[in-house]
């Protein structure tokens, strides 16, 4: 989701909710502690350079149980941080407390934005030697494979 997408959304809302990928909603009394940049400039593992660049919102619960957010103040948030930090409509990752900080990708249901897991992967699989499809082995092969024969003792 990008940052023209949450103002849009938010322009829809009265009260803001995410919900976390295991169903459970971030406490109502949430605090947007930071709108930011985060730049990544990487070498992937075939080699090649690479740059991306996202904005960042990092949500916090604290026992100040009177706190709401309302859309408005949170597009207004939004507003500023894009006018200061010259954003663009980049893509958006929430940084949110679990067990350490959880990085997640964000999408709206029409009611709720949705704090959606996200997954490390390769981005050099063809410079990995990492097949892209899981080889088939016939069964009646099995036995042509092995190292050890039956009754050798060895297995």
């Amino acid at each position: 989701m990008t940052l023209s997408e949450v103002k849009s959304a938010l322009s829809q809302l009265q009260q803001i909710s995410f919900q976390l990928p295991n169903g459970d909603f971030i406490p109502v009394h949430f605090h947007l502690t930071e709108v930011g940049k985060v730049s990544k400039h990487f070498i992937d593992c075939g080699g090649k350079v690479r740059q991306e660049e996202r904005a960042n919102f990092q949500l916090w619960s604290a026992n100040d149980l009177d706190h709401r957010l309302s859309a408005e103040k949170m597009k207004n948030i939004i507003d500023l941080s894009e006018k200061v930090l010259k954003l663009g409509d980049l893509e958006i990752e929430v940084e949110y407390q679990a067990d350490t900080i959880g990085k997640f990708g964000l999408e709206f249901n029409g009611t709720n934005f949705l704090l959606t897991k996200t997954q490390t992967d390769c981005l050099a699989k063809d410079k990995c030697g990492i097949p892209t499809a899981k080889p088939r082995v016939k069964l009646a092969d099995l036995n042509k494979h092995t190292a050890c024969a039956p009754n050798s003792g060895c297995c």
